[in-house]
């Protein structure tokens, strides 16, 4: 197993900028996601790492070595492709086997390598199988295989749960980040999806429009946000822009005057976010908020919350049958509160501008 490396590596197409510059260490036996929305150079990224795409600018080193411009298969890296790219005329136990004969692996060691992991991934039994003749879940497991048999140095992951359905992409989540802890795989992993990211990387790398905007932990991304747009995009949140007037007070553009978690001394334009589970609500009669709509999830409940012309998300667990919470119908009175340490104030949002080519 080795690291990985990526040195202010950029990619562009002509004057157009795909990936502006990534600078990322991804340690001996992580697991880091490459996150965020449709466009934004994380998929190109992953692909500069792999060999697929040739960078314009900086470099790729796994273990140290400089692969920046060798071919795919002379990286030492396995690949989960979004599609699986199984060879739909092979067997399973063949598509597993096809990068050992890429490399020239004799055939005994080779089917000794194939069964091992195919136990690994619990397919043993199916190697004559078509991929045709699979589950979704199944074909994902052979796609895996497929990558770990080579024993690879980086693992490579560009959304491989995007094709299961919402329950069996929850199972395979948990399987595949057993697995990548078990084996101290190190690996790269793209997705656009927050909790699949959330849950399975040690570290996230949201990017935006070629850019990386925040590297962190979940929980560091997550309660700590360096901009607006990292805390809009990792979970939900209120985003309101205004005036920080006073310390610990905030002005809405709408002219709500909010408490919030402010230094000493700070002020000027900003944007106040506010976690919705931070938002408390209750009925009352004379309460300055009005209840706009109330959305049921089961155990949580979402309440659509109007502040002086503010509109707030608010998430609470679902009350009792006998709490009064119950009974409130758009347009009652409520009160709405939370703790100011809770209403973080982060830079303006500036406007959006192509990176510079």
């Amino acid at each position: 197993m080795g690291s990985l490396v990526l040195d202010a590596l950029g990619k562009r197409y002509g004057s157009s900028v795909a990936v502006e510059r990534v600078d990322l260490d991804v340690r001996q036996g992580e697991m880091v996601a490459l996150l965020g929305p449709s466009g934004c150079g994380k998929t190109t990224t992953l692909r500069m790492v792999a060999g697929f795409v040739e960078p314009t600018a900086g470099r790729v080193l796994i273990g140290g070595g400089d692969v920046t411009r060798a071919p795919p298969h002379a990286r030492d890296t396995g690949m989960v492709f979004q599609s699986y790219a199984l060879f739909p005329h092979m067997s399973v136990g063949a598509n597993v086997a096809f990068g050992l004969e890429m490399r020239r692996i004799g055939r005994a060691e080779r089917e000794q390598r194939v069964r091992e992991v195919l136990r690994l991934v619990r397919l043993e039994g199916l190697e004559d199988r078509l991929p045709r003749q699979l589950s979704g879940g199944q074909q994902q497991r052979v796609a895996l295989a497929r990558a770990l048999v080579v024993n690879p140095a980086v693992f490579l992951l560009d959304e491989p749960l995007s094709n299961l359905d919402a329950k069996l992409r929850g199972e395979v989540r948990m399987e595949i980040r057993a697995l990548q802890q078990r084996l101290g795989l190190t690996t790269l992993i793209v997705t656009h999806d927050q909790e699949e990211a959330l849950t399975m990387a040690d570290r996230l790398v949201v990017m935006e429009r070629g850019r990386v905007r925040q590297v962190g932990s979940a929980e560091d991304l997550y309660e700590r946000p360096a901009d607006p747009f990292v805390a809009g995009f990792v979970g939900r949140c209120n985003l309101l822009d205004g005036r920080l007037e006073t310390p610990g007070r905030f002005r809405t553009a709408s002219g709500a005057l909010l408490p919030c978690g402010a230094p000493e001394g700070a002020g000027g334009d900003a944007v106040l976010a506010l976690r919705p589970e931070h938002v408390r609500v209750a009925p009352a009669a004379d309460g300055p908020g009005r209840l706009v709509a109330v959305t049921y999830l089961g155990p949580q409940t979402e309440y659509h919350l109007d502040l002086a012309g503010t509109r707030l998300l608010a998430v609470q667990p679902t009350p009792g049958a006998a709490d009064p919470m119950r009974r409130l119908s758009p347009g009652d009175a409520v009160s709405i509160s939370w703790d100011a340490a809770a209403a973080r104030l982060l830079p303006a949002a500036q406007p959006d501008k192509e990176p510079d080519a």
